[in-house]
């Protein structure tokens, strides 16, 4: 897809739906680990519930998706590889911390989105942007590889999360089986769903199936937005998630201690969202009003 010719309307919903679907996932996730603390288990069945979801939907004619091919899915294996790394470790680190801690290990993305995007693309990014970024900081390398995948490739958002949550699962069933979360992971799931009369046991349940449902949701709005705008777009939209993240999380889900440093930290981090925003849209100005 040329970034060029996208419809601002497309991009703005990209990043917005993106940016609402993450922030309401992070809270879903803490609360079903609070009480379900198999994190792997847990992310193994949002790839699966993906993979049966898009494949029903295909062979009924909901959707346009191409079929399976191969040498499109060993393209895809970094992929695959580098989002399960992330996502197995952002849940991993939900069960131990609290979300504001949460949010400030995970600002530590868009940097790295950065620097690897020059590996891929000629394409050099403003001095503003650079120093815009490099405050909001550090970033993860599966996005450029999603981004690499939809413009040369010619992949749909709705594909890419087909061939992700595919290529995820052999990946998972080994994790879960060497790391000891199978079978007790499941006989606890099968123990809660079977005493769903109590409230406490209704909550947990009504928390796993939306979280299996905004696993779908996230994933979509994810590769759609960087695949309408860009790795570092859905990256720094990521951060300034954030944001409202870490100031909901002072006070749910167990909270945390309000102090100068939290603030501060918060401040910086929202000033360097805006300022790459700023950046960017001018950047886009100049290309629109500069004939070809």
């Amino acid at each position: 897809m040329d970034k060029d010719t996208t419809p601002p309307y497309l991009s703005l919903f990209a990043a917005l739906s993106y940016g609402i679907a993450s922030m309401a996932m992070v809270f879903i996730n803490k609360a079903v680990v609070m009480e379900y603390a198999y994190s792997m288990t847990l992310l193994t069945l949002q790839q699966l519930a993906t993979a049966l979801l898009i494949h029903f939907g295909r062979v009924m004619g909901w959707t346009r998706a191409k079929a399976l091919n191969v040498d499109t899915a060993k393209k895809l294996v970094l992929v695959s590889l580098f989002y399960n790394g992330n996502v197995a470790f952002a849940l991993a680190s939900l069960k131990g911390v609290n979300i504001p801690m949460y949010i400030a290990i995970k600002r530590l993305t868009p940097l790295a989105v950065l620097i690897a995007g020059l590996f891929y693309k000629k394409g050099k990014h403003s001095k503003q942007v650079i120093l815009s970024v490099s405050l909001t900081a550090a970033g993860t390398m599966y996005l450029v590889l999603v981004e690499r995948s939809g413009a040369e490739d010619g992949l749909s958002s709705i594909e890419i999360m087909f061939y992700n949550s595919l290529l995820s699962l052999p990946f998972l069933v080994f994790l879960i089986i060497v790391t000891g979360e199978f079978p007790s992971s499941l006989s606890l799931l099968y123990a809660k769903v079977r005493i769903l009369t109590l409230s406490a046991s209704v909550y947990f349940f009504v928390m796993f199936v939306l979280s299996l449902v905004m696993g779908i949701i996230l994933n979509y709005t994810m590769f759609l937005c960087t695949i309408v705008n860009s790795a570092l777009t859905t990256t720094i939209v990521g951060v300034l998630k954030g944001v409202g993240s870490t100031t909901l999380g002072f006070f749910l889900l167990g909270g945390v201690q309000v102090h100068f440093l939290n603030v501060s930290g918060l401040v910086i981090n929202t000033l360097g969202g805006l300022w790459y925003s700023l950046a960017k849209y001018q950047e886009k100005l100049r290309r629109t009003t500069i004939p070809k």
